[in-house]
């Protein structure tokens, strides 16, 4: 895994949920070429210990964009998904790898069906 996309907790969230991963949907990458990460604009994907999704939590960035609070549950969430499915789509195809060990699906593909899904 690249460092940062899978976070698996060492002591207890600060989210609302008992999740104990995340998997980073969204950052800025500052440097392409080494793939340095910013955390100005972020999603990051709450799961728990069985790899179910919980939710998302957002940057305030996105936060102020979308009038949205910081973190966003498994019902909701697919609103806030779908706003930035290209983004989402561009970030993870950096990572396809690590992508598709998590979520079984190469990203294109995997972000093609989520959208028709995410826009329902």
């Amino acid at each position: 895994m690249s460092d940062g996309l899978v976070r698996v907790y060492q002591r207890k969230s600060k989210s609302p949920w008992d999740d104990c991963s995340t998997f980073l949907l969204l950052a800025d990458i500052v440097d392409a070429n080494t793939k340095t990460l910013g955390f100005s604009r972020y999603i990051y994907l709450h799961r728990d210990a069985g790899g179910r999704q919980l939710g998302i939590s957002v940057s305030r960035s996105i936060q102020e964009d979308l009038k949205c609070e910081q973190y966003i549950d498994a019902i909701n969430m697919h609103t806030v998904l779908a706003a930035f499915i290209e983004d989402i789509s561009r970030f993870c195809e950096q990572y396809p790898d690590d992508f598709e060990s998590v979520f079984g699906l190469p990203p294109d593909i995997y972000m093609i069906v989520a959208a028709a899904c995410w826009a329902k």
